[in-house]
């Protein structure tokens, strides 16, 4: 088995989508204009995807509330500190860097609806990742 999906119930997922697919380079793969409004993104390896939608029934978590070691969204980055300036200036809002002892620089974000995002520049590449 291999993951298909995380999806996450937020309260604007057509206006986040649009965001993560000018900022962060996802595709859409499939979009409903219709409720629950369900976009399933795709990142670059086109496997994994991740759905937002809005089900008014359901507790609709605030990610803000939440720490950002408690639950963030992680994704490879080639240049972490030039991302983390392009994703601010773009009204992402930085939490803190992280520098583990191999060398690895990692930035946790928040969106601008305070989802945590982990940009990744992993000094040596893990297995099945993509390469610096």
């Amino acid at each position: 088995m291999r993951f298909e999906h995380i999806a996450l119930n937020v309260a604007e997922p057509q206006a986040m989508a649009a965001w993560y697919v000018q900022h962060l380079g996802l595709r859409v793969r499939m979009a409903m204009d219709q409720p629950p409004y369900g976009h399933f993104l795709v990142d670059d390896g086109g496997i994994m995807m991740l759905e937002l939608y809005y089900n008014p029934n359901a507790p609709c978590p605030d990610p803000g509330a939440r720490h950002h070691s408690e639950l963030h969204l992680a994704l490879h980055s080639s240049d972490a500190v030039a991302d983390t300036q392009r994703l601010c200036a773009a009204g992402a809002s930085h939490v803190e860097w992280v520098h583990p002892d191999d060398g690895s620089c990692i930035s946790m974000l928040r969106d601008p609806w305070g989802l945590a995002w982990q940009l990744c520049q992993r000094a040596q590449p893990w297995e099945n990742s993509p390469a610096q």
